[in-house]
C-alpha cells in the first residue's frame, strides 16, 4: 500500500469504524478496550479502541496497522498510557515488543487461529501491575 493510500484508509477507519468501536469500548460491552494516550506533538488526550487480551502482569495488543499508527507512537514516546477495560482504568508503565508466537499464545484460540489466518505478527506487551487506578478502586474486586 502506498503512503497516500494507507493514510486515506486509516483516515476512513478513524472517521467511521473507530467511532462505533469507541462507543462500544466506553460502554464496557463487547471485545473493545480503550487506550488513553497523550499526543506527542499536541499534548491532547486521545482514546483509541483496541482489542486487548489480559495477562498476569498487563495486556497484549496486536498492531493491526503496524507500529507507525499514532496511538502506538504516542505511548512509546511517553513510555506509558492508561488502558480502560470494562470501565476500569489500568496504568501501563512499560511497552515492549512481543514475539509472534508469544502474542498468538496470549490471545488463545479461536482468536489466535484468526490472527494466524490474517498473517498478524506485530504484538506488543503493555505492562501494568493490573491494579486499577485510584479513581476506580471503588469498582470493587469484580474487575
Amino acid at each position: 500500500m502506498t503512503g497516500k493510500v494507507k493514510r486515506g484508509y486509516l483516515w476512513a477507519l478513524k472517521n467511521t469504524l473507530n467511532r462505533l468501536t469507541l462507543r462500544l469500548a466506553r460502554s464496557g460491552r463487547g471485545p473493545f478496550s480503550l487506550v488513553r494516550h497523550v499526543g506527542r506533538k499536541t499534548g491532547t488526550v486521545y482514546e483509541t479502541p483496541l482489542i486487548l487480551t489480559p495477562t498476569t502482569e498487563g495486556f497484549v495488543a496486536e498492531l493491526t496497522y503496524g507500529p507507525s499508527v499514532s496511538w502506538y507512537r504516542n505511548i512509546v514516546a511517553a513510555g506509558h498510557c492508561v488502558v480502560v477495560v470494562k470501565g476500569v482504568e489500568y496504568h501501563v508503565d512499560r511497552i515492549e515488543p512481543l514475539g509472534k508466537d508469544e502474542g498468538l499464545r496470549a490471545f488463545g484460540n479461536p482468536a489466535a487461529f484468526v490472527l494466524k489466518l490474517l498473517r498478524r505478527h506485530e504484538f506488543r506487551y503493555l505492562h501494568s501491575p493490573r491494579e486499577p487506578s485510584n479513581n476506580d478502586e471503588a469498582a470493587g474486586p469484580d474487575r
